[in-house]
């Protein structure tokens, strides 16, 4: 009895704890929407705003009504999805290779991807790299470099390891190929580990900065992340002239105001996207990080 009392106090000052933690974590978050639909008028007139009295979309008809953001918006979203479609292909691919016993040199390949997580070989080189494959001012520049990551080939590669090399001959005793066996076999039973590196890339895609002010000079090319880069500069500092007419928001709707707008837009792809992989994602990040 004692034992059962002393386990429910603990589930409640447990649930309490984590309760308290999750509010104050999501205070910033709910604050930055908060100012996002301020009316410009109450946010210049008070030094706090928690609740506002007056509700506006001003911010958010602004950041919609110029061509730059909107654009931007579109080059990000292409990054997410057909970089993460690429990036889940090659690492697939590369693990399900690295994962068969009958590959020549596999040591060598092991090696050689492992070396990449120790050492990095730092900006200038990689900058070096992407100039010398003419890939500067290009889409493939924010694509290519950060195509595959060392960490979650070993975990598909021992996930690959441990499903039954009968059920490889098997299928092809039925005719399938190396590359059907890959598709139609392995691919299909990785669902889960797919769906978690998936939202991985799909992140790291979406916030694409440091690239794209190495690599990326074009306005056309300027993915979302510098965009907001951009807004949070002061204007004396700023001489795009592709950012001139944000500048004239000034005069209307307060940048800060427009600010915590792109915050939340640039927020929203990643967090309407997450709920439908999280039944996928524990189980996916367990996959190949114990063998048995």
């Amino acid at each position: 009895m004692d034992n059962q009392m002393g386990s429910k106090i603990f589930n409640v000052l447990n649930y309490t704890l984590l309760t308290i933690i999750g509010l104050v974590t999501l205070l910033p978050f709910i604050y930055v929407v908060i100012i996002s639909f301020t009316d410009p008028t109450e946010y210049l007139t008070k030094s706090l705003v928690l609740i506002p009295e007056k509700w506006s979309l001003s911010a958010y008809e602004y950041i919609f009504s110029t061509n730059a953001f909107v654009h931007a918006m579109g080059i990000s979203g292409i990054l997410a999805v057909f970089g993460t479609l690429l990036s889940l292909i090659v690492t697939s691919a590369l693990a399900y290779v690295l994962s068969r016993k009958r590959l020549k040199g596999k040591k060598f390949f092991l090696v050689a991807i492992l070396m990449t997580m120790l050492f990095n070989p730092g900006m200038i080189p990689n900058y070096l790299l992407v100039d010398s494959l003419g890939l500067m001012d290009s889409i493939w520049a924010l694509i290519l470099p950060a195509l595959t990551s060392a960490w979650y080939v070993f975990l598909m590669k021992n996930f690959y390891q441990e499903i039954p090399d009968e059920l490889e001959e098997a299928a092809k005793m039925d005719g399938c190929s190396d590359i059907g066996v890959f598709f139609r076999i392995m691919l299909p039973i990785s669902v889960s580990a797919l769906a978690a590196f998936g939202l991985f890339y799909a992140v790291a895609y979406w916030n694409t900065y440091f690239s794209g002010v190495l690599y990326i000079n074009s306005d056309s090319l300027r993915p979302l992340q510098v965009l907001l880069q951009m807004l949070l500069i002061s204007a004396s500092q700023m001489a795009d002239p592709s950012m001139a007419a944000m500048l004239e928001s000034e005069r209307t709707v307060p940048p800060q105001v427009i600010k915590m707008a792109a915050v939340v837009i640039s927020s929203l792809p990643i967090v309407m996207v997450y709920p439908f992989l999280q039944k996928y994602f524990v189980k996916g990040m367990m996959v190949g990080s114990v063998k048995g």
